[in-house]
């Protein structure tokens, strides 16, 4: 059993094409983004067990389409893909208003003067219990007190209460 490779650039240098890598890295990155803007929003701030498999498959059938290499520099180059990929996605969006509308979640109104929007919490997998729950969380047990509330981009509820007085 060797301690150590007999050569270092065979462990450190890629060995697949950098062009090759970067397409194949850019590609999967823009199917991820398409597929998770396809998918409802989370509302409940964290990750269920269903999340963490989702992740795992996913991370399992991008490492198969990202090709079978071995060497640190292809896995650095895909890396340094999937960074840039997300910066220039967010430059995109903070220039260019109208990038946002593809990329990012528009909030959705769940509850207007005291009223559930079924229709819209429908379409986004959030039960009434949910909702209730995030309520609590805030202080409001009535949703007759909520004159205002929205599933936002990242899946957090806000709430507009009523004015007290």
């Amino acid at each position: 059993m060797e301690l150590f490779p007999d050569s270092w650039a065979e462990v450190l240098q890629p060995q697949l094409p950098l062009t090759e890598l970067i397409v194949r890295g850019v590609v999967l990155y823009m199917v991820i983004v398409i597929f998770l803007r396809v998918l409802p929003r989370r509302t409940s701030g964290e990750l269920g067990v269903m999340d963490i498999i989702f992740l795992l498959l996913v991370s399992e059938g991008a490492s198969n389409a990202l090709g079978d290499y071995k060497a640190v520099g292809d896995g650095v180059i895909m890396i340094a893909t999937f960074m840039s990929c997300s910066f220039l996605i967010d430059v995109l969006c903070y220039y260019f208003p109208f990038m946002s509308k593809i990329f990012e979640h528009p909030p959705v109104q769940v509850i207007k003067d005291g009223r559930l929007l079924l229709k819209n919490m429908r379409r986004e997998f959030l039960t009434k219990d949910e909702l209730m729950g995030h309520l609590r969380e805030q202080q409001i047990d009535d949703i007759s007190k909520v004159k205002k509330a929205f599933i936002e981009r990242e899946g957090k509820i806000s709430v507009v209460p009523y004015d007290e007085k």
